[in-house]
């Protein structure tokens, strides 16, 4: 699996972005994808999960209630949209995909393939 991520790009605190992950191959909707984030200096971080189905959703305490993660199967696609932005949002921004379901689907190495990573930056 390729994973191509994109949406990026710089935006004032209280805006939105939203994030796409292109997947190549056609066992996508057998995978669990998520999004992780990495700011300069500290170690990378999950974001959100969703279920192969898309039925499950798992976020990070610090963007609950302001990303949604998203999944259409049919266009190999994962996204997360991201609103009311902070500052503290500011990193490198990946998608992963784990084969099958995994109760740990916050650890970073329990993803099999990463995408390139899109840079998000918040102004204050």
């Amino acid at each position: 699996v390729q994973l191509q991520a994109s949406g990026g790009g710089l935006v004032q605190a209280g805006g939105s972005l939203r994030l796409s992950c292109a997947a190549s191959g056609r066992t996508f909707s057998s995978y669990t994808m998520g999004w992780f984030r990495q700011a300069p200096g500290k170690e990378r971080e999950f974001v959100a999960a969703i279920s192969e189905t898309g039925r499950r959703t798992y976020y990070a305490d610090s963007v609950k209630g302001r990303f949604t993660i998203s999944r259409d199967n049919a266009k190999n696609t994962v996204y997360l949209q991201m609103n009311s932005l902070k500052p503290e949002d500011t990193a490198v921004y990946y998608c992963a995909a784990q084969r099958g379901w995994s109760a740990a689907y916050y650890n970073v190495d329990q993803y099999n393939y990463w995408g390139q990573g899109t840079l998000v930056t918040v102004s204050s």
